[in-house]
């Protein structure tokens, strides 16, 4: 049995340790209700261009544009949006399992795929995998700006366009509450499921829908990654904070069993020099 004075340095380091996590659990609670509100703040605007791109694509059924036709598939590009840092619970493994199940399914080679990583934990995993992270976003900001990510995500759409990749993919974890995320693919490229837009509103465009098209296209693909990070820095924040709240509450578990444990092992520390005084008093009166 170990010592008090362990089982005592061990109850001290615990409590500073659950003092940590319980910080770590308020400074990401704090996060997440910003970025739970600017998440639901882009889906009005994501709901609306969506409308217009619709509203065009329908107008323009026979363009022939790019981002609107499917081609024989080749190569593809895969976004994958995860976080910088640990201690966020099973918020990466969650999104890199369903990506290689992915993968896995529709590819043969990894020379067939291609790796857009929004994310430290990302960028490391896919490379220490033997993929081709063709680009990497590290250090965005816990209330992103689309300044940050803008230049992977107009490389993601260029690389379709020019014929580089024949799909592109978009992985990351859809915020459902504080307590539940999902992790969500969608097929940025090419723009094959957009409705009918028969119930849409009636536009007029000027000077044309095909000159229109051709600069609202990239922009929407780009919106949806955007979109896509705000929903995951939302995810990100609160699984850390279901972690660390985990982490809390073990470790109060932990305090709690380890005190049981010292009083124990100081009340048979008593009971044994009680034992031996009395031992001694008893042989001294023989």
């Amino acid at each position: 049995m170990a010592s008090l004075r362990d089982i005592e340095t061990r109850i001290g380091s615990t409590k500073k340790t659950s003092q940590i996590t319980k910080a770590m659990q308020m400074v990401s609670a704090s996060k997440l209700n910003r970025a739970e509100l600017n998440a639901k703040a882009f889906v009005p605007y994501m709901d609306k261009i969506e409308e217009v791109v619709e509203a065009i694509a329908a107008a323009t059924k026979d363009s022939g544009h790019p981002m609107l036709t499917a081609r024989p598939v080749k190569q593809t590009a895969y976004i994958v949006v995860s976080s910088d840092r640990g201690l966020v619970g099973g918020y990466n493994s969650s999104i890199f399992r369903y990506v290689l199940n992915a993968i896995e399914k529709r590819h043969r080679s990894k020379d067939e795929v291609q790796i857009f990583a929004i994310g430290r934990k990302g960028a490391e995993f896919f490379t220490r995998l033997g993929y081709n992270v063709v680009d990497k976003k590290i250090g965005v900001s816990d209330h992103p700006t689309f300044d940050e990510v803008k230049d992977l995500a107009k490389r993601a759409v260029g690389m379709f366009t020019d014929g580089k990749v024949d799909q592109v993919f978009l992985y990351y974890n859809h915020f459902i509450s504080a307590i539940s995320n999902e992790a969500t693919e969608r097929q940025l490229l090419p723009l094959t499921d957009l409705s009918d837009a028969s119930s849409v509103s009636t536009y007029e465009f000027e000077p044309s829908a095909e000159a229109i098209l051709e600069t609202l296209l990239p922009q929407y693909a780009e919106s949806l990654i955007f979109g896509a990070v705000l929903d995951g820095k939302a995810s990100e924040h609160a699984s850390s904070m279901t972690a660390m709240q985990t982490a809390t509450d073990n470790a109060t578990e932990l305090i709690d069993d380890l005190t049981l444990l010292f009083n124990r092992a100081r009340q048979a520390a008593i009971t044994q020099e009680i034992t031996e005084i009395v031992g001694g008093v008893a042989a001294l009166e023989q």
